[in-house]
């Protein structure tokens, strides 16, 4: 199994990269560093010329690989919904129990994040950070009809799919179940924003987690 989870390769939709980043050195270079590039100055501040100069190329180098800065936002949040779906699955699979099978997956989608070992040129705390700040500006765009229909966001709605099947599994009565997993994903990432910006309108904190909160919410709606 270890053997098996370091071959591990997340796939992210080809549509969104020109050339796969997986595929060179210098490609998980640019993935690595707009990473901690982002992190440091923001979406709006980040541009190819200064992820150039932090990883000693030229901007052109990078363009060979992604067309805008859009693009590299589109697949930095595509390789993280495919990191935790591929986290989801794998907890999930063993599990028969419905109600058991639903509360581990809460847990995945909501926890804070640990860095994972398999993927050495991602720091997946970090990717965590930008996801909770910037995800967003993924898709309020203008494009964003299109880019949906060119199936830019088919891993993040995969994954929703998901918990929405797990809801349906314990209650198939349950009238909202897409809503609700989607609220849950959303929700997540907004809890843990607040928690460490607006304290005041949050009772998640170092004791309540997000996971504490959404396994209540999600539980009580469905029962």
């Amino acid at each position: 199994m270890i053997n098996l989870l370091s071959n591990l390769r997340i796939a992210v939709p080809e549509t969104i990269y020109i050339k796969d980043p997986e595929s060179s050195d210098l490609g998980k270079r640019i993935v690595e560093n707009s990473i901690l590039l982002i992190d440091e100055i923001g979406f709006d501040a980040f541009t190819f010329k200064k992820l150039g100069a932090k990883i000693g190329s030229n901007e052109s180098s990078v363009y060979r690989y992604f067309e805008s800065k859009h693009k590299i936002l589109l697949y930095l949040t595509s390789w993280y919904w495919a990191w935790i779906e591929y986290q989801l699955v794998f907890a999930t699979h063993s599990i028969s129990d419905v109600e058991l099978k639903l509360d581990k997956a809460i847990e995945i989608v909501t926890r804070t994040i640990k860095e994972d070992s398999n993927f050495s040129h991602i720091n997946e705390i970090i990717l965590n950070r930008i996801i909770i700040n910037e995800y967003s500006k993924s898709y309020l765009t203008k494009e964003v009809d299109m880019e949906n229909k060119e199936g830019y966001f088919v891993i993040y709605k995969r994954l929703i799919t998901r918990l929405r099947d797990m809801i349906m599994d314990i209650n198939p009565e349950y009238e909202f179940s897409a809503s609700l997993a989607s609220t849950l994903v959303e929700g997540a990432l907004h809890q843990h924003f607040l928690k460490d910006h607006f304290k005041s309108i949050t009772d998640c904190n170092r004791s309540v987690t997000p996971t504490l909160f959404f396994k209540d919410l999600v539980i009580k709606a469905i029962k």
